[in-house]
């Protein structure tokens, strides 16, 4: 039996489609920072059990806050280095694919897909990804980690819903609407 979990990625990305400055800055996200605005944010986390996460994602994020923000969560750290668990993290350094095909199998709410750009693309790659949120932040940057890169398949997507906020942050939602074109 397949559960109905979806994998969800939910990022934020330039215009030009950068999800970080050279040397992974991302303090370009501050500009559209607004006090009492989360952008769906934690209602999204609320609908996730599951966290698919990089390493270097993981180092940044273990920089900025005293504690991981999703312990309440089964989350992989996607590395090539084995490391021991901690707590509900889990040091995953096998085939992503096989990961997700197996997540899926299980009941549970949906998994979310945190970054980087290089599990995002193997992801693609492998047509596993069901829905995209992703937050324009309205700044070009010229040059950093692309979100997305070039040789993935084609992949035909139905807008869900699409959202402005005040400092110029767009949303847009997004859901896979059918197989991969060949």
């Amino acid at each position: 039996m397949t559960s109905n979990r979806n994998v969800i990625l939910y990022i934020a990305m330039s215009l030009d489609g950068y999800i970080a400055k050279p040397n992974d800055d991302l303090s370009f996200l501050s500009m559209v920072q607004q006090e009492g605005e989360d952008f769906g944010y934690t209602d999204f986390v609320n609908s996730v059990d599951t966290v698919i996460m990089g390493r270097k994602t993981y180092d940044w994020v273990m920089t900025q806050v005293p504690e991981f923000p999703h312990n309440d969560k089964a989350t992989y750290i996607i590395t090539r280095t084995e490391k021991p668990n901690i707590g509900t993290i889990h040091f995953y350094s096998g085939d992503l694919k096989d990961l997700i095909l197996e997540l899926k199998s299980k009941q549970g709410k949906n998994i979310f897909v945190d970054g980087g750009a290089e599990i995002v693309n193997e992801l693609l790659k492998e047509n596993l990804i069901d829905e995209f949120i992703i937050s324009i932040i309205p700044v070009m940057l010229g040059e950093g980690t692309k979100l997305f890169n070039d040789g993935r398949p084609e992949l035909k997507l139905k807008l869900i819903s699409a959202e402005s906020f005040d400092k110029g942050l767009t949303q847009l939602h997004y859901k896979r609407a059918g197989n991969i074109i060949i």
